[in-house]
């Protein structure tokens, strides 16, 4: 029989955990009075080095295993745990039609899966001991008891199978045939599909308009659209804005062909328009793959029972968990990409267990590098030493290292580093087969805490210990072009380049009277792999396979009362339409216009400065920026992904030597493109539009001229209070009449796996012709 995993999902799995472990035949889980809402809190907050899985026997959940360290449970203290003991629990699903031998192929499947830890040398349990079904089957299966013990909750024996008892037991034993059927998944039902088909056929019309690509033509209250072949015909409504934004209400597509109506279908429609899109050969399936990923990830999303934009900023809890369920509620990836949710290299498991939108708990995996071929890099004032104390703990050091003491190897040679468990078993183990064989890298095992991906992907958020860093692992999934991985070389100079950042923004006054700041990476560790060093040329995804760093937590530098959000939840509307922005602004209290105030003077005052004092450019899109909120007001913006996305523009600025990477040649005249592309275009049109009163609200928040009016009045305003740049201002236009029209979509359609070179990105821009600029008619008096 062949059986599957995934890590349990609390939310999601709650009703189906909460009917097994109230029958009766599950009464020695202790769990027959509990809720739902129980079984979800209790999978929510298990403890140090407690993980849970289900597993699935084709497409039907057949069991639950709990995976745990004897070291951190009360077994411990009824014997000696070893360095190799895994600690399991296992709960087989009820049945109305049993099968003969199939609990033994699910206990059969567990040692596998528990086995498969090269340092997994012996799995313990601690069965009640009126448990006798469960007693039989873990001596079957190769378990020998040791002793009673008396348990807080049970008296319990002690048992214990080795690798030699379990294959002894496995030999004896020809389990039952039986072929699994297909792995169905439950959230892709027709009526998902079409939600999420429709949902996206409406951002490529709008956003492959915007570009250019496509020129729809106005026919009485709606506009047209006929594919290359003359045979389709879309006919949908929508409202053009500034910046040649297309809103358009997805419910008023239609689509024909040959007069004929059709259901929408998102990749008949890349192929209807392949060749005014311009998608070549190479290019057009990998696209397709990611646009029906992007749609598996929407219908997903419609199928979870999400809180309203009311709930979600109404919620009283801590900060931490505010953030979270923020990051986690969001349905919309990148607003320009279409193609914004591609994860190429994740299955069905990957995505349940790592997807932010899951918001799975997730146990990142270590393993030692060996400093031969390894650099660790760390703020000025943080050790090796101290960083990883603040970050593993002694309890965790002192495990992985008797590990390594296990092959006879000295911890002293080697740099303990967080990895992706998706990287780990998918590429790490294969690409990396000869650096495990020969003992530069080895794995220690899974860590204690538990932490939660981000909109990122490959960035985790300490759930356990939220003071902590967040960790970014190196990640070889494609996805919006890129394969996101991490460079070794960068890694070295990463927290140098922030410690650099960190004394500007500090010595600011302009910066620090907007109370302007970054989340600093304080350390980082690369490992170089000498063969694909050699074997491919710089920038490859090759060398990019294993690194990590640690980020700072946003949580120590709040005041009372403030809590962080990501600045991608501006764009978020609930399942009915309703945007958070709006019941942020109903929570503060405050007019549109106020807040809207507020909003641009803590995020765009900071980017407007630093291109003008600096030449200095982030990339300020709404997932790198976390908003610090008070009462629902933004007060302050906190800046992330530094030393991989700033860049210097000039020669003005001066750089130490360990900082220069971030200078990058790009001509005077593109300098201010970073706020009228990066901001202007690629997020302010979509807040301009939802406040203006798109199709998800009633009536319109705050009208769109009056948006770019206060967009103009706050760069006046800075301007005004920074005499000393005036050249700056004329050098750098904000408001010129019009700016080249930069294209995120053709550069994906041209390359979908490196659409971007980062160390020359002028070179790889995609134009379109220009962009009429909205407060250009704004601009002061002076220079009518």
């Amino acid at each position: 029989m062949t059986f599957t995993f995934r890590p349990v999902n609390p939310q999601a799995d709650a009703n189906l955990l909460h009917g097994w472990m109230t029958e009766d035949r599950a009464r020695y889980w202790g769990m027959q009075a509990s809720s739902a809402d129980d079984v979800a809190h209790a999978y929510s907050s298990l403890g140090a080095g407690h993980t849970a899985h289900l597993g699935y026997h084709g497409d039907t959940p057949a069991f639950l295993m709990e995976r745990y360290d004897p070291h951190f449970d009360p077994i411990g203290d009824h014997y000696e745990p070893s360095a190799g003991d895994v600690g399991m629990h296992l709960l087989v699903a009820p049945t109305t039609t049993p099968v003969p031998g199939f609990t033994r192929s699910v206990m059969t499947a567990v040692l596998d899966y528990l086995f498969a830890d090269p340092l997994a040398e012996r799995i313990v349990v601690e069965p009640d001991v009126r448990n006798e079904k469960i007693q039989i089957l873990n001596t079957a299966t190769g378990f020998v008891k040791s002793a009673v013990i008396h348990l807080p909750d049970k008296d319990a024996w002690l048992s214990f199978c080795t690798r030699a008892g379990f294959a002894a037991a496995r030999a004896d034993w020809t389990p039952v045939p039986r072929t699994p059927a297909p792995m169905t998944p439950a959230h892709l039902t027709p009526v998902r599909w079409a939600a999420a088909t429709r949902h996206l056929v409406a951002k490529a019309i709008a956003e492959f308009s915007h570009e250019r690509l496509l020129t729809p033509i106005p026919v009485g209250d709606e506009f047209s659209l006929t594919s290359d072949d003359g045979l389709t015909e879309y006919r949908f409504g929508a409202t053009q804005r500034a910046l040649g934004h297309w809103s358009i209400p997805p419910m008023s597509i239609r689509r024909q062909r040959q007069d004929v109506d059709e259901p929408l279908d998102a990749l008949e429609f890349i192929l209807e328009f392949r060749g005014t899109l311009g998608i070549g050969d190479t290019v057009l399936p990998v696209y397709l793959e990611e646009i029906s990923s992007t749609l598996a990830g929407g219908a997903y999303k419609l199928a979870q029972p999400g809180q309203t934009s009311a709930e979600l900023v109404e919620a009283t809890v801590d900060a931490a968990t505010f953030g979270q369920r923020l990051e986690r509620s969001m349905t919309e990836g990148h607003p320009c990409f279409v193609a914004n949710n591609g994860r190429l290299g994740f299955g069905l498991t990957d995505n349940l267990a790592y997807a932010p939108e899951t918001g799975a708990p997730v146990h990142l995996v270590w393993v030692a590098v060996t400093r031969r071929k390894a650099v660790f890099t760390a703020s000025s004032s943080l050790s090796y030493d101290d960083h990883l104390q603040q970050e593993l703990g002694s309890e965790t050091r002192v495990r992985f290292s008797a590990r390594l003491e296990a092959f006879g190897l000295d911890a002293a040679d080697y740099l303990f580093m967080p990895v992706h468990p998706w990287q780990w078993e998918n590429k790490l183990t294969v690409t990396f087969a000869a650096d495990i064989a020969r003992h530069d890298v080895v794995y220690l095992g899974v860590g204690v805490d538990r932490y939660q991906a981000q909109q990122s992907i490959r960035t985790f958020f300490n759930l356990d210990k939220p003071q902590r860093c967040y960790v970014k692992t190196a990640l070889s999934v494609l996805n919006m072009g890129f394969m996101r991985g991490l460079s070794p070389q960068y890694m070295e100079h990463t927290p140098a380049i922030n410690d650099w950042l960190q004394r500007l923004v500090q010595n600011d006054p302009q910066l620090q009277n907007v109370r302007f700041g970054i989340l600093r990476e304080v350390a980082a560790v690369g490992y170089h792999n000498r063969y694909y060093e050699a074997a491919s040329p710089a920038g490859s995804p090759y060398q990019k396979m294993l690194s990590a760093l640690w980020r700072e937590s946003p949580l120590p530098l709040l005041a009372t009362g403030e809590r962080v959000a990501t600045m991608a939840s501006l764009l978020h509307r609930d399942e009915a339409g309703r945007p958070l922005v709006a019941a942020l602004i109903q929570q503060s209290g405050l007019t549109a216009a106020d807040w809207v105030s507020r909003y641009l003077r803590a995020y765009l005052v900071p980017l407007v400065h630093c291109l003008y004092a600096y030449e200095l450019a982030y990339m300020p899109h709404g997932e790198n920026v976390i908003l610090v909120l008070a009462d629902g007001i933004p007060v302050r913006i906190l800046m992330k992904d530094i030393a991989e996305e700033i860049v210097v523009m000039g020669e003005r600025t001066p750089l130490p030597e360990s900082v220069r990477r971030i200078r990058v040649q790009v001509p005077v005249e593109e300098h201010v493109l970073t706020i009228f592309t990066d901001v202007f275009d690629c997020f302010f049109r979509f807040l301009a539009d939802i406040l203006a009163g798109d199709a998800g609200l009633s009536g319109p928040l705050l009208p769109e001229d009056d948006f770019w009016a206060l967009v103009a009045g706050t760069i006046c305003a800075y301007q005004a209070g920074a005499p000393e740049l005036a050249a700056e201002f004329a050098k750098h236009d904000l408001f010129a009449p019009e700016f080249p029209l930069s294209c995120l979509n053709r550069l994906q359609l041209r390359d979908n796996t490196a659409m971007l070179d980062l160390a020359d990105p002028s070179s790889s821009l995609q134009r379109a012709g220009s962009l009429s600029n909205p407060i250009a008619r704004f601009a002061p008096s002076e220079r009518h």
